[in-house]
C-alpha cells in the first residue's frame, strides 16, 4: 500500500502526502522513519542525563546496571523523567495564561486600546472568585485588579490557588488531605525542577505527588485562567457553524495561516485581514481577497469565537505549505514544527515569528506588543498581501475536502444550551444520564502523532463512544480530526450515535461530539464536570461521575500535565500508547493503579483505539453501578 495511505486517514492529508512522495519533499512521517530505531532506553524512561556523571541507563532485562552513577535505580529515573515532562507541559500552558493576564492587565491601565471587555458577565464572576468587590468599578477597573489578582497566583509562595476552590467541596478535600493543592502556579514548577535535581527526590510515589500538584496548577490554574481571561477580553464563544480541512484555503485569495496557541494577536490579525484598505490592496496585486484561516490551537481559539475556517491539526501544517497557496504563516508559541522554515523556502511561503520564546534562524520576526496590536497586525498582513505576486500557480494543489462543524460550547454554554436562556442549567443533562439515555461523559483531547496513523485513533475511539451512547467533550488537534470526520454536526447524530444519545442529540438540536475549544479549554471540561457534580444525583465528587478521558495521539509534555491533572481530579484517563514509565514496574503500577486509590482516578495504556474505547465504557458502567443507576438502552439490548 502507498505510503501515504498508511500515515494518514484524512483525504486531503493524503492528496498532499502523495504531493510530497512525488516531489522528494521530507515530512514529518519521513524524519520519523529516517529516524528508527528510537531509543529503547528513552521509550521506557530509564536513562538519566540530570548530571555529568552520566549519561545512565539501567538495564530492563535485570542483567546490566540497576542504578545511575549516583545510585538512583529504575523508580527513581523514572519518576524524575515524568514529573520532568509535567513541568514543562504545565508550564507552557501557564505562561500562555500569564500572557493573557499581562494583556488584561495592559488593558486595565489603559495601555492595550485595541482590546476591551467583551463578556462583562465572566468578568463579574471571575471577580466574585478572587474576593473583588465590584460595586461602583467600571469595567476596565475591575479589569485591572482581576488581572493584578491572576497574575499575583503566578508568584504566590503560601495559601492556595483561588479556581481549585471550584471544584466540588468533596474534591477539594481530597487534595488538601494530599498536601497537593498549588500553593502558586511558578512555585510547583520550579519545585518540580528542584526535585529532579541530582540528589534530591529519590521517593517515587513523593515525586508523582508532587507532579499531580504541579499538574493542578496547570489545570485549575494557568490553562483557567487562561481560558477565563480570554472569554472576558475577546468574548465566550457560543455555537457556530463553520468548516475544516485544506479545502478552506483559496486559489484566488490571500491565503493567510495563523498557527500556534496564543489568540491576542490572531484576534488582532482576523481584523486586518478584514481591514478595507489591505483588502483594495490585495485586489489591486489581482486576488479576490484576504483569507484568514487557522492551524492548531489558534485555529480552535478564532473558530470558536468568530467561524473562522480551520485549514487543519498539527500533522498538516506542513501539508498546508505543500499546497503552494499560502502567502504567510503567523506563528506564535507551541507546536510549531523547525521543519517549517525549509520546507516554505521551497515555496513562496514566507513564516513570520511573532514571540520573543519562538525564533528560527534566518526567519523574520515582528515581535507582537499589546500595546501596538493592531498595528502589527496589519503590518503583517500586508506582507503577505505583497508576497502574492510571488505565487507560481503551477505548483497550486488545494485539496477539494471540506467538512462542516458546529463549535463554541463551553460549561456555560451547554447550560443554557440544554435549560434554556431563562433557566440554564444542567438538570437535563444529568437526568439524561441518570435516565440511562446517554451512558456517560468522554473527554476525548490532545495531540497527532506520526506513530499513529493521522487522525485515525481519535475518529475510532470517538465513534465507538458515541455509538455506546456516550457524549464526547474534545479539545485541541483531537477536535479538528473529528470535525473533519463530520462528527461535529447535529445530522452525525442520526448517522453515528447510539439510540439514547441520538434521542438527546435530536431534541436539543446538538451534535453528538462537542467542541469546547484549545487545549487549555480543557479547563472547560473540569467546569462542565464539577457543574455536573454541583447539579446532584450523580454523586459528590467527579471520581463519582460515569466519565473517563483519553488522549489517543498524544505527542507532547502539555499532554501529560493534562493527562496528570484530569486523573488528580478524579477521572479514568487512557493514553494511546504509554508514558515513558514502563522501564519501572512500580511507577507504572501506582499510577495505572495505586492512584485510584488515592485521588480516584488513573491512567491506562492502551494503543488500539477501540479497545481504548472499551476501557472507558467499562468505566462508566462501573460507576453507573455505584450510582445504581438505570441500565441504558444499548445496555439492555446487549443483554
Amino acid at each position: 500500500m502507498a505510503k501515504y495511505l498508511q500515515r494518514s486517514i484524512d483525504k486531503a492529508s493524503q492528496q498532499m502526502l502523495k504531493q510530497a512522495e512525488k516531489d522528494s519533499v521530507q515530512l514529518a512521517w519521513d524524519r520519523l522513519e529516517a529516524m528508527q530505531p528510537q531509543c529503547g532506553f528513552g521509550e521506557l524512561g530509564i536513562c538519566c542525563r540530570n548530571c555529568s556523571m552520566g549519561p545512565c541507563r539501567i538495564d530492563p532485562f535485570g542483567e546490566g546496571p540497576q542504578a545511575g552513577v549516583c545510585g538512583a535505580n529504575a523508580d527513581t529515573i523514572v519518576a524524575r523523567n515524568l514529573l520532568g515532562h509535567i513541568a514543562v507541559g504545565a508550564a507552557a500552558h501557564s505562561d500562555h495564561g500569564r500572557d493573557v493576564a499581562h494583556t488584561l492587565a495592559l488593558v486595565g491601565s489603559g495601555e492595550a486600546h485595541d482590546y476591551g471587555i467583551a463578556d462583562r458577565v465572566k468578568l463579574i464572576e471571575t471577580a466574585g472568585i478572587y474576593g473583588i468587590p465590584v460595586e461602583g468599578k467600571t469595567d476596565i477597573q475591575l479589569a485591572k485588579e482581576v488581572a493584578e489578582k491572576a497574575l499575583a497566583e503566578f508568584g504566590q509562595q503560601h495559601g492556595e490557588l483561588k479556581f481549585p476552590s471550584r471544584a466540588p467541596k468533596k474534591r477539594l478535600d481530597v487534595w488538601r488531605k494530599l498536601g497537593i493543592v498549588p500553593r502558586g502556579i511558578d512555585r510547583e514548577i520550579v519545585e518540580s525542577l528542584h526535585r529532579i535535581h541530582m540528589g534530591v527526590d529519590n521517593d517515587y510515589k513523593n515525586i508523582i505527588l508532587h507532579g499531580l500538584r504541579c499538574s493542578l496548577g496547570d489545570g485549575w490554574g494557568g490553562s483557567m485562567i487562561a481560558t477565563d481571561l480570554q472569554d472576558i477580553m475577546l468574548g465566550s464563544p457560543a455555537p457556530i457553524r463553520s468548516k475544516v480541512n485544506l479545502g478552506v484555503l483559496k486559489e484566488d485569495h490571500v491565503n493567510v495561516v495563523v498557527h500556534g496557541h496564543e489568540p491576542t494577536l490572531s484576534e488582532m490579525a482576523l481584523k486586518a485581514a478584514s481591514d478595507p484598505e489591505l483588502i483594495k490592496l490585495a485586489q489591486a496585486q489581482g486576488a479576490e481577497g484576504i483569507n484568514l484561516v487557522g492551524m492548531c490551537c489558534t485555529a480552535n481559539e478564532i473558530l470558536m469565537r468568530h467561524g473562522i475556517h480551520t485549514a487543519g491539526n498539527f500533522l498538516q501544517q506542513e501539508l498546508a505549505i505543500m499546497t503552494g497557496s499560502v502567502e504567510l504563516m503567523m506563528v506564535d508559541v507551541q507546536c510549531i514544527m523547525p521543519a517549517l522554515t525549509g520546507l516554505a523556502s521551497s515555496f513562496h511561503t514566507e513564516i513570520v515569528t511573532t514571540s520573543p520564546k519562538l525564533k528560527f534562524p534566518g526567519v523574520t520576526h515582528i515581535e507582537f506588543k499589546e500595546e501596538r496590536a493592531f498595528e502589527i497586525a496589519k503590518s503583517i498582513i500586508k506582507r503577505a498581501v505583497g508576497n502574492y505576486k510571488k505565487r507560481d500557480k503551477s505548483r497550486v494543489n488545494i485539496p477539494k475536502e471540506t467538512m462542516d462543524l458546529v463549535a463554541g460550547f463551553t460549561a456555560e454554554q451547554i447550560k443554557t444550551i440544554l435549560g434554556g436562556r431563562f433557566r440554564a442549567t444542567y438538570r437535563p443533562l444529568n437526568d439524561a444520564i441518570i435516565s440511562g439515555r446517554i451512558r456517560g461523559i468522554g473527554g476525548v483531547v490532545g495531540c497527532n502523532n506520526p506513530k499513529i496513523k493521522h487522525d485515525w485513533a481519535h475518529i475510532e475511539m470517538v465513534k465507538e463512544l458515541i455509538k455506546n451512547d456516550v457524549i464526547v467533550l474534545q479539545t485541541g488537534c483531537s477536535a479538528i480530526a473529528c470535525a473533519k470526520a463530520g462528527l461535529m454536526t447535529p445530522e452525525a447524530a442520526l448517522e453515528f450515535a447510539g439510540p439514547g444519545l441520538r434521542e438527546v442529540c435530536e431534541t436539543v438540536g446538538i451534535p453528538p461530539v462537542l467542541h469546547v475549544g484549545s487545549c487549555v479549554d480543557n479547563s472547560r471540561i473540569l467546569i462542565a464536570a464539577a457543574e455536573v457534580v454541583k447539579e446532584g444525583g450523580l454523586g459528590e465528587d467527579i471520581s463519582d461521575l460515569p466519565a473517563a478521558g483519553a488522549a489517543p495521539e498524544w505527542m507532547s509534555q502539555k499532554a501529560i500535565s493534562i493527562g496528570m491533572y484530569f486523573v488528580a481530579s478524579g477521572v479514568f484517563t487512557v493514553f494511546g500508547g504509554a508514558q515513558p514509565v514502563l522501564g519501572s514496574k512500580n511507577v507504572t503500577d501506582y499510577i495505572c493503579g495505586e492512584l485510584e486509590d488515592i485521588v480516584g482516578g488513573r491512567f491506562a495504556f492502551e494503543e488500539d483505539p477501540i479497545k481504548a474505547a472499551h476501557l472507558m465504557i467499562e468505566h462508566i458502567d462501573k460507576k453507573r453501578a455505584a450510582l445504581k443507576l438505570k441500565k441504558t438502552i444499548t445496555q439492555i439490548s446487549t443483554d
